[in-house]
């Protein structure tokens, strides 16, 4: 286990309230979490990390991708989300650890993936997050920022307008992404999906 920082206070704070009803709260998302994670092209034998997987929505389908060969990986910063991972069985799918994106306990370019749902918007120092996990991706490794519906769709639920300054708008997270060391090859914005990829550039 890695040092919390005090940045992940309030992320910790807010997920752990969150976590014993948090499956609960979005039941059909399955699909969309397993038709990001086919994006990944992964294969047989990969290794792969769910970078603030939560209650580990997206890691059967991460093993299923990568088989009983393959490395899948857990990362989350809030106890309770990890608890309710194993709760639901899901670290029979991969080895779960509580940890800190701003320093994963792994070697480098030892990854061939990335997937983050809904993590971006709760990095404390994205650029510098950013370039952490591209530290663990080997070059020509894919990144995967995911979330189960579009920027507009999530701030109508959030009760709050889009701004040009969102993080996640295309340019804003083109820039971010090049300025951490990855290229982004595509973006998606829909109602239901929100997909944005990345390639780890050597």
């Amino acid at each position: 286990m890695r040092c919390m920082s005090d940045d992940h206070t309030h992320v910790q704070e807010f997920f752990g309230a969150r976590a014993a009803g948090w499956d609960r709260r979005f039941p059909d998302d399955g699909p969309a979490y397993a038709a990001a994670v086919a994006e990944l092209g992964l294969r047989e034998g990969g290794r792969v990390l769910d970078a603030g997987c939560g209650t580990g929505r997206a890691l059967p389908a991460l093993r299923a991708a990568v088989g009983p060969s393959g490395v899948v990986l857990g990362a989350d910063v809030t106890p309770e989300m990890l608890r309710e991972a194993a709760r639901a069985g899901r670290d029979h799918d991969g080895t779960l650890l509580l940890t800190d994106v701003a320093a994963l306990p792994l070697r480098p370019s030892s990854l061939d993936a990335v997937f983050a749902a809904g993590l971006i918007a709760h990095l404390p120092r994205p650029a510098e997050n950013l370039r952490e996990i591209r530290r663990v991706v080997r070059p020509g490794g894919v990144l995967a920022l995911f979330h189960p519906i579009g920027r507009a769709a999530l701030a109508a639920r959030q009760g709050r307008e889009l701004t040009p300054d969102d993080l996640r708008a295309e340019p804003n997270l083109r820039a971010l992404l090049t300025g951490a060391g990855w290229r982004m090859t595509s973006y998606v914005d829909e109602d239901t999906r929100f997909l944005a990829l990345a390639v780890r550039d050597a």
